[in-house]
C-alpha cells in the first residue's frame, strides 16, 4: 500500500499563484485544449490514468455533503490514492461544472438533484438511467450510499404545535407564515415553485443561505424553512419536518459522482460506501458534527473504522483554528496577486486613454459594468475556462480591481494643474519627461487612494473564493455556516477585517515616505 498522502489546500494555491500571473496564457491554453484535443473514451483514460495522479475529492457547502466528501477522502487515502480535497465549494452549479470540466473526480450528490437540476428530466429515473444519461457527458454514477436525503419543510415544533400544522398542504391555511428558503431551492424545478403548485401555498419566500437559515428559525425571525431529512440539527432544535402527504418531493439518494475515466480500483473503493449510511445513521454522523463538536475528518474516520474498511488509526486533528496560518497566507496570495495583476493592467491603461474623453468613458463603463457582476455569478461564470482554485478567484479579483483604480488614475491625471503642465512645456520638457517629472509626482497621492480602495475591496471580496476550493479567510466562515456554528465564522471574518485596517495603515505609512507632507493636506515643517 502507498503510503497515505492529503495534498495540502496551500500546495494548489502556489502552483495556482504561478499561473495567475499569466492569465492571458491560461485562457489561451485552455480554449486551445477544449477545441484542438480529441476526447479519449473513459475507458482510455482510466487505463492511462497516472499513478501519481491526485484523485481531487470536491463536496457542496452543506455539512452533510462536506462529511460524506471527506468519508470518500480518507476511502480513497485507504485504498493508496493520493487524495486533493477541494470541500465546502458553493451549491450545485459549481460543484457540477468542476466535475464536468475536470476539476473534480468525485463529490457526493444526490438522484434528485441530478435528474432535475443537472440532466434536467422532469422526473427521477432509476439509477440505471441516470447512469447511462451521466456516461455521455464522461460522467457516472456509482452506488446509493443508501439513504434519502430528500427535501422537506421544517418549522419549531411548539409554533408547528400551537397553530395545527403538521403537514406542508397546513400551512396553506396560513399564508402570514414568515417563509425563507435556500437561494438554490427558490430557483429549482423540484424546490419552491413545483411546491407552491402543488399545495396552493400563497407565501412568497425570502431567500436566505441555508446555514443561517436555523439560526434565524431557532429565533423566530421566520417561521419555516427548507430542510434535508438527515440533518443533524433537526433534533438538536427540535423542529419538525412537516408530512410531504402529497408526496411531491422524490427520493434525493446519495450517491458518489464521478469522472468516468476514475480509475476502477478507486470505484472499488467508493463502492465499499455502498448501503452503508440509513437515514437514522447518516443523521446521527451529521450530529457528532455539530453537537459533539468533532471535526469532518474525526467523524469520517471513526466511520470507515466502524465500517470494518480499515483497520488504522488515523491522527486527525479536531482544532478548529489549526489552520489560521494557511488560510491567512492563502487570503494575501489572492489578494496580492489580483492587486498587482490590477496594477500592471489599470494604471498603463489609465496613461494611455485619459487624455481622450471619449475612450477614457468608455473605459470606465466597461470596467463599472464588471464590477456589476455578482461576485458567486462571476466565479461561477469562470468555471469552464478555468476550472476551480486559485486562478478564477484571482482573475475575479482582478476584475473586482480594475474600476476603482482606473477611475482614481483617470481623475488623479486629469486635475493635475493645468499651469503647472503649461509651465513644464515652456521649460522644453518632452510630453514623456512631463509625465514623469510632473504629471505622474501630483497624481500620486490619488492614485494610491485607487490602489488602496481596491485592495480592501480584494480583501473582503476573497472571502468568496472559498466557494470554488480558492481557500483563503473564507474558507473558515463557509464551514461555520454550514455548521451553524459562529465562533469558526468570526475565525474567519476577523483575521478578514484586521487585515484590512492592517492595509489602511501600511498605505499611510507608504504615503508618508513617498509623498511631501503639503501634497498630503499637511503643512510642511
Amino acid at each position: 500500500m502507498k503510503t497515505l498522502m492529503t495534498t495540502p489546500v496551500l500546495q494548489s494555491s502556489r502552483r495556482g499563484l504561478s499561473g495567475a500571473l499569466m492569465v492571458a496564457g491560461l485562457a489561451l491554453a485552455s480554449l486551445g485544449a477544449l477545441v484542438s484535443s480529441p476526447l479519449a473514451s473513459a475507458e482510455e483514460e482510466a487505463a492511462a490514468w497516472p499513478e501519481d495522479k491526485p484523485i481531487v475529492v470536491g463536496s457542496k457547502a452543506d455539512r452533510e455533503g462536506h462529511l460524506l466528501g471527506e468519508i470518500f477522502a480518507q476511502v480513497l487515502e485507504d485504498a493508496g490514492f493520493t487524495v486533493e480535497r477541494r470541500l465546502g465549494l458553493g451549491q450545485t452549479i459549481i460543484t457540477y461544472q468542476g466535475l464536468a470540466e475536470g476539476e473534480l473526480d468525485v463529490y457526493p450528490e444526490y438522484t434528485g438533484t441530478l435528474a432535475h437540476a443537472i440532466l434536467k428530466l422532469d422526473d427521477v429515473p432509476p439509477l440505471k438511467t441516470l447512469d447511462e444519461l451521466s456516461r455521455e457527458q464522461g460522467l457516472r454514477v456509482l452506488e446509493p450510499l443508501g439513504f434519502n436525503n430528500t427535501y422537506a419543510v421544517s418549522m419549531r415544533r411548539d409554533q408547528a404545535e400551537s397553530l395545527g400544522i403538521s403537514t406542508i398542504g397546513d400551512m396553506a391555511d396560513h399564508p402570514d407564515l414568515s417563509v425563507a428558503m435556500s437561494h438554490e431551492f427558490i430557483k429549482r424545478p423540484d424546490g419552491w415553485p413545483g411546491l407552491a403548485a402543488e399545495y396552493g401555498l400563497s407565501q412568497v419566500p425570502r431567500g436566505i443561505e441555508h446555514g443561517i437559515a436555523y439560526q434565524a428559525l431557532r429565533e423566530s425571525k421566520i417561521d419555516a424553512t427548507d430542510a434535508y431529512s438527515t440533518e443533524g440539527d433537526i433534533k438538536r432544535f427540535d423542529f419538525v419536518l412537516l408530512d410531504d402527504d402529497k408526496g411531491y418531493f422524490p427520493e434525493y439518494l446519495a450517491v458518489p459522482f464521478v469522472n468516468a475515466a476514475l480509475p476502477e480500483d478507486a470505484v472499488a473503493a467508493l463502492n465499499q460506501l455502498a448501503g452503508s449510511l440509513d437515514e437514522d445513521s447518516m443523521q446521527a454522523l451529521n450530529a457528532r458534527v455539530s453537537t459533539d463538536e468533532q471535526s469532518f475528518a474525526q467523524v469520517a474516520s471513526r466511520f470507515i473504522q466502524e465500517q470494518g474498511i480499515t483497520t488504522e488509526q488515523r491522527e486527525v486533528s479536531g482544532a478548529k483554528w489549526d489552520k489560521l496560518g494557511t488560510n491567512l497566507i492563502e487570503h494575501l496570495q489572492l489578494t496580492l496577486s489580483a492587486l498587482l495583476l490590477a496594477c500592471l493592467v489599470g494604471l498603463p491603461l489609465s496613461l494611455l486613454v485619459y487624455r481622450n474623453p471619449k475612450v477614457s468613458r468608455v473605459v470606465l463603463y466597461v470596467t463599472g459594468l464588471l464590477q456589476t457582476i455578482p461576485s458567486i455569478a462571476l466565479l461561477a461564470l469562470m468555471i469552464p475556462l478555468f476550472g476551480i482554485g486559485v486562478v478564477p478567484a484571482v482573475i475575479a479579483l482582478f476584475v473586482y480591481s480594475l474600476l476603482p483604480i482606473i477611475r482614481a488614475a483617470i481623475t488623479a491625471l486629469l486635475t493635475v494643474d493645468p499651469l503647472l503642465v503649461k509651465v513644464a512645456r515652456g521649460m522644453g520638457l518632452t510630453r514623456r519627461e512631463q509625465l514623469r517629472h510632473v504629471i505622474l509626482p501630483l497624481a500620486t497621492p490619488n492614485l494610491l487612494t485607487g490602489i488602496k480602495t481596491a485592495a480592501i475591496i480584494n480583501i473582503g471580496t476573497a472571502t468568496l473564493a472559498a466557494f470554488i476550493g480558492a481557500g483563503g479567510l473564507g474558507e473558515p466562515i463557509v464551514t461555520g455556516l454550514s455548521l451553524n456554528d459562529y465562533d469558526l465564522v468570526l475565525y474567519g471574518a476577523i483575521p478578514a477585517a484586521l487585515l484590512a485596517i492592517c492595509a489602511e495603515l501600511l498605505f499611510e505609512l507608504f504615503e508618508r515616505l513617498v509623498i511631501p507632507a503639503h501634497m498630503r493636506g499637511l503643512k510642511s515643517r
